[in-house]
């Protein structure tokens, strides 16, 4: 039976921050070891080749092994079983290829351009793509970025790859079996990208930190008057790129569908969502614009004991019950009885993996029997909906270590687990939960939830 701890809003310091940290690149053994592991689930699979599809938005799986993406043209990266990796790259992202931290061959694919620019090509696309290996004779995986999980049609013959793609590999390997491979990299049960060593998770440590210390600011800097693009700046940070789109949002959402921080000014009583990411980890809020419950409308007047209460009871259950070897489906269960989907109607997985995308994969659904692991990087992503409130969020990223790789973190990264145990004291000592100790938190905001957004002074905290 889950405990549930009271809960009160109590006076609590801030939580501890860092900025301008250092970023921690992936080293030549960490890349060396994801190309192994590839290969390996590509002998598992029975692939003879895998065809890795990037661009902008869908490039995690091609930089996973090459460490670049294709930034604003596609991409691939055919990797065969002997471990040759040619790279297919449009005009504009040729010469990264020297820089890729893959030994790889380049190929000349200017069907992968932007418009207008030079298409020039003596050989058709299929014998590009003969040229790099691709054949006959061979089992052919795709990966692109879904795994079309819950469809009842065949979805190994699903690919989320542009037709002119597939339609070419076909015609350069007309009696090849074709199938979906992006399990290979992204299968929360099997899937390369799923677990990280040390150097991987101090490299998302980084975004993560960055994320919820963005967050926190711009979370002191909401007040009546001020525009959402004013408090939206503060959510930039170090020039890196975010990964999703970043969200400063007082009132109503979606006026005009509109997705972006606009004119619009904050007044007293808003509701207000703040949301920002980067690789490594989001942090996401969303509260009221209120000093006391006494400046609430009437008809949500009682949104602490209706929405935020219950909702960070849920929150506290996540972390204090998550742990290695627990399944999916138990963690899925615990958060249907803590706070029961028919009446808070949230309808995603409550929890998912974090890498250099926002949502990587989610072990974590109603009956799964996938256990969690060390390495994983997980965002609590729990999003109740009550109607005619404002909802709650603490979206933050952890991350679950064994002992092991704990010490680990500690000898190889102790700058990196000075701050992880700053942020376990605070959780502890101010917000109340007790977490295991191989819940890691990379967020400094995990576990902080303030409901009025203009009494910076005060949070929920378990008794």
């Amino acid at each position: 039976m889950t405990l549930l701890h009271p809960v009160s809003l109590k006076t609590l310091p801030q939580p501890p921050c860092w900025t301008q940290l250092p970023s921690v690149t992936l080293n030549d053994a960490t890349l060396a070891g994801r190309k192994v592991r590839v290969l390996d689930r590509m002998r598992q699979q029975g692939l003879d080749t895998l065809i890795v599809y990037a661009d902008k938005e869908h490039g995690g799986n091609f930089e996973y092994l090459t460490g670049f993406i294709p930034r604003f043209e596609e991409a691939l990266l055919v990797l065969h079983q002997n471990g040759e990796a040619i790279l297919v790259l449009g005009n504009e992202n040729l010469k990264l290829a020297a820089h890729a931290r893959l030994k790889n061959r380049v190929l000349h694919a200017p069907w992968f351009s932007l418009p207008n620019q030079p298409m020039d090509s003596v050989q058709p696309m299929h014998e590009v793509l003969q040229s790099a290996g691709i054949n006959g004779d061979k089992t052919l995986g795709l990966a692109g970025w879904k795994l079309f999980t819950g469809i009842n049609d065949n979805t190994r013959q699903m690919f989320d790859i542009p037709s002119f793609i597939v339609d070419a590999v076909r015609e350069a390997a007309p009696g090849a079996d074709l199938c979906n491979a992006t399990g290979v990299f992204i299968s929360p049960a099997y899937g390369a990208r799923v677990i990280n060593n040390a150097n991987e998770l101090a490299h998302y440590e980084y975004g993560a930190n960055l994320a919820s210390t963005a967050i926190l600011q711009a979370l002191h800097a909401v007040v009546p008057g001020k525009t959402e693009k004013e408090i939206a700046c503060l959510l930039a940070a170090d020039g890196q790129p975010h990964n999703v789109v970043s969200i400063a949002a007082t009132g109503d959402r979606f006026a005009h569908a509109n997705l972006y921080p606009g004119d619009k000014t904050v007044q007293l009583g808003d509701k207000f969502s703040l949301t920002t990411s980067f690789k490594g980890g989001l942090s996401s809020r969303a509260a009221y614009v209120v000093e006391h419950a006494g400046q609430l409308p009437d008809a949500v007047s009682d949104y602490l004991d209706v929405v935020a209460i219950p909702y960070f009871r849920a929150v506290v259950a996540w972390l204090e019950n998550i742990r290695p070897g627990m399944t999916g489906g138990e963690l899925y269960q615990l958060i249907e009885d803590v706070l029961p989907k028919a009446e808070y109607h949230w309808h995603l997985n409550p929890g998912h993996l974090v890498a250099d995308e926002e949502w990587l994969c989610s072990p974590v659904s109603a009956g799964s029997d996938i256990p969690l692991a060390s390495g994983m990087l997980l965002q609590i992503d729990i999003i109740p909906s009550r109607a005619g409130y404002a909802g709650a969020s603490i979206e933050d990223t952890v991350a679950l270590a064994d002992e092991s790789l704990r010490q680990q973190l500690a000898v190889d990264y102790p700058q990196l687990w000075a701050r992880v145990l700053a942020r376990r004291a605070f959780i502890e000592k101010y917000v109340g939960i007790r977490l295991p100790e191989w819940v890691l938190p990379f967020s400094n905001t995990v576990g902080y939830l303030r409901p009025w957004l203009l009494d910076h002074s005060r949070a929920l905290s378990c008794k």
